[in-house]
């Protein structure tokens, strides 16, 4: 598929509608196909959510500008999902964002990469490793992606400086997570990587954003490497992403005596590839397609909706409030529950969502907001 630059006006209209409160990656591109192009999308926003019982409050044309102008202002620049240079494989996840703000290295679409995170209290043992992985694995021609973490990140993204690696952010590309590691920011992009997020500038990362940055680690990866991860542990939520968006995933073995090595243990008996070093990783990789059949494609061409879409009755809204609870549910399930074609199904699942009052658990569960 011929992948085409969105111009300046699509852009700015494109980053109107995913800053739009309550549009995610997957409203956004549900939008985008309902009504063919993020202007009419917007258009229609303040009309979906009234009907779903709120109000959606949409970013102006000159708040899209400014944070634009202050991307390129800090040498970083917005990379749409339609776009040559958006990293292919991150094309290949449920909900893959649809812009991404990139700084550094501007040939990512087609690098291999491998991602490696574990422990932020980690042993000297474990940064080592790390070390030695990311360094054997650059010189196969390999990019690191790892999460700017202390430990075992900070040890993986600086053995890989010249080589190649990547750090994905929680945050906006001006709040440099953790503080300490703002020189290895700077020496990440100096050297020819890249630091890249999908949030605006000004977003400081709270919790939940970390889960949100893993996938994207995950999803840039052909395979992820645990190093050193506790039972509970944000790495492991990187493993068991990586396990849905159909990647590889290796551990390293540790000591049973440390609770650092317990995740990694524990993910080797759930058949995860042992890893002793970089050879183990690059003889399951080498033959590893990126060419996958892409879940998100769409084009941002003026044109009119696709077709047209009988509105929703108050009847219709009745029954699936009924019939959704704070138990992530199937959509085909509520479908089947309520009787409720599959096309006005999902213009009320987006009046509810710009209204705030679901969330979506996965790419086909929803739920009603606590």
């Amino acid at each position: 598929m011929t992948r085409l630059r969105l111009s300046p006006s699509q852009r700015v209209s494109w980053l109107r509608l995913i800053r739009t409160d309550n549009v995610g990656p997957i409203t956004f591109r549900t939008l985008i196909n309902r009504f063919g192009s993020a202007e009419a999308a917007l258009d229609a926003l303040p009309h979906l959510a009234r009907r779903g019982g709120a109000s959606a409050r949409i970013p102006s044309v000159s708040e899209a500008e400014d944070e634009i102008a202050g991307l390129e202002a800090l040498g970083a620049r917005l990379v749409a999902i339609s776009e040559p240079d958006y990293p292919s494989l991150l094309r290949h996840i449920p909900g893959p964002p649809p812009l991404l703000t990139v700084m550094g290295e501007n040939s990512l679409a087609d690098r291999r990469m491998v991602g490696i995170v574990g422990s932020r209290n980690a042993s000297a043992a474990g940064r080592r490793m790390a070390q030695m992985l990311a360094g054997d694995l650059g010189r196969e021609n390999y990019v690191i992606v790892s999460g700017l973490a202390r430990g075992v990140d900070a040890a993986a993204h600086q053995a890989s400086l010249e080589s190649g690696t990547v750090a994905v952010m929680a945050g906006g590309l001006d709040h440099i997570y953790p503080r300490e590691n703002i020189e290895l920011a700077r020496a990440i992009v100096g050297s020819g990587g890249a630091l890249l997020t999908e949030m605006p500038l000004g977003w400081e990362p709270r919790s939940r954003d970390f889960p949100r940055r893993n996938r994207l680690i995950s999803g840039l990866a052909l395979g992820v490497v645990i190093v050193e991860a506790a039972r509970r542990s944000g790495s492991l939520i990187t493993a068991r992403m990586a396990l849905e968006q159909d990647r590889e995933v290796f551990a390293v073995p540790g000591s049973p005596l440390d609770p650092r090595a317990e995740g990694g243990n524990h993910l080797i008996q759930q058949g995860a590839k042992l890893v002793t070093g970089a050879h183990d990783i690059i003889a399951e990789l080498t033959h590893a397609d990126p060419s996958r059949l892409p879940l998100f494609e769409m084009d941002d061409r003026d044109q009119p909706a696709p077709f047209a879409m009988t509105d929703p009755s108050d009847d219709d809204r009745v029954r699936l409030l009924e019939a959704l609870s704070h138990t992530p549910t199937a959509i085909d399930l509520l479908i089947e529950s309520t009787a409720i074609a599959a096309p006005v199904m999902q213009i009320l699942l987006l009046e509810l969502e710009l209204a705030a009052r679901i969330e979506r658990s996965g790419h086909q569960l929803v739920a009603l907001r606590a």
